[in-house]
């Protein structure tokens, strides 16, 4: 009797069919892997011997992390203080904590209003404070990531890479399209890209170390490729900026979005919604006539950061954008489904995963991909921690 081959189905019912590494790492692997993401963690949270350490938290917050910091203060000889509010949401801080902020040299937290608030901004340029915004490190157990033990110092070399594509010294156009018709120009002037660029996270500065520092841990989140900052935060001025995006999903949308719906920007503020399905109306909703600015364009910057998780506030995996609009007043379908989120209602993350974005005749952004990844210097540093193609290119979805 002639042999017959094995077909595709025979393959794959064999018990011991495979052609993956395992996923379960060794515990060796593993205890390696945590230690690196703890090295990351201690470049981070660089506080000084004889700091001032203050917590601004929530009541959602794992308390382990304020253990683990904690022990880095008390190991620096610093006795932190802690103010929790009932939410994170706030966009300014209670006055009953006011003084203990103004006094602090070191501050971690879990505020919305840390990054914008006009005291908080005043404290980091003239009295130095050092801040680190924990969004993304609610969970001790975000430790055991990828995203976690990814080099700090290889997303600042990133960062710096992107940085260096944006022309400087001329006026240009900064153009966002992709497969689904997506059509949108922000029209930037030297002194947009200087105000935009001057920010300490653009110069990849993602350590707590610097003064007047304002870094993210996990350091994946920002810096804005676009942001109100390159008006410096002046409230009254408005981008030269018109067209639409279709984004492919938002915070607070349970799953993707099947229609194609388009939001419609002009001189930053979204003028309309385009779409008939119901996400397209809660969108409406949550958006028109509320004065609905564009208050940041995001952009990942680390490799291994999930591709496809946008919860709390946009994909920080490299090239992913979303898109940070704010209105006048909550939106009453996010208070409902995402009740305790860590940003505040009115404000919502709309997210592309396949842009393509350029700053002039420079590719930023190419169907997704920074392409900074590929930048000399990237590679360069990459190729000390490991396999570049690895640590740069291979996303974790």
């Amino acid at each position: 009797m002639a042999h017959h081959g094995p077909t595709i189905a025979d393959i794959l019912a064999g018990k011991t069919a495979n052609a993956m590494p395992p996923d379960k790492l060794l515990p060796q692997t593993e205890l390696r892997n945590y230690f690196q993401a703890i090295d990351n963690m201690m470049k981070v949270f660089a506080i000084r011997p004889g700091d001032n350490v203050v917590f601004l938290t929530d009541p959602g917050l794992d308390r382990r992390v304020i253990d683990a910091v904690s022990g880095i203060a008390l190991g620096r000889g610093c006795k932190p203080k802690e103010f929790m509010h009932h939410t994170s949401q706030i966009t300014e801080p209670p006055p009953e904590a006011v003084a203990l902020i103004e006094k602090a040299d070191f501050v971690v937290s879990t505020w919305f209003a840390s990054t914008g608030y006009p005291l908080f901004n005043k404290l980091r340029k003239e009295k130095g404070q050092r801040w680190i915004k924990i969004t993304y490190f609610r969970n001790l157990d975000v430790l055991n990531s990828p995203q976690a033990r990814f080099p700090v110092e290889l997303v600042g070399e990133i960062i710096r890479a992107t940085a260096r594509q944006y022309p400087r010294d001329s006026e240009f156009d900064m153009t966002f399209a992709d497969a689904r018709g997506t059509d949108l120009v922000i029209k930037f002037t030297p002194e947009m890209t200087k105000n935009l660029l001057e920010h300490n996270r653009w110069r990849g500065e993602n350590t707590g170390d610097v003064d007047g520092c304002y870094v993210h841990y996990l350091p994946a989140h920002g810096p804005n490729i676009y942001a109100h900052s390159a008006f410096k935060r002046d409230p009254h001025a408005r981008p030269q900026m018109g067209g639409v995006v279709f984004p492919q999903w938002a915070v607070g949308f349970p799953k993707p979005f099947e229609e194609k719906i388009g939001i419609e920007y002009k001189d930053g503020i979204v003028e309309k919604v385009h779409g008939r399905s119901l996400d397209a109306e809660v969108l409406r909703d949550m958006l028109v006539g509320r004065e609905a600015l564009l208050h940041e364009l995001g952009c990942g910057f680390n490799p291994k950061a999930p591709r496809y998780n946008i919860y709390p506030a946009g994909s920080n995996s490299a090239g992913a954008l979303h898109f940070g609009t704010d209105s006048n007043r909550p939106s009453e379908y996010m208070q409902r489904v995402v009740p305790f989120w860590e940003e505040p209602h009115i404000h919502q993350d709309c997210v592309i995963f396949d842009a393509t974005v350029k700053a002039g005749n420079t590719t930023l952004i190419d169907n997704g991909f920074l392409t900074s990844l590929r930048d000399p210097k990237v590679v360069e540093m990459a190729s000390k921690y490991g396999d570049p193609v690895e640590l740069l290119e291979a996303f974790v979805e």
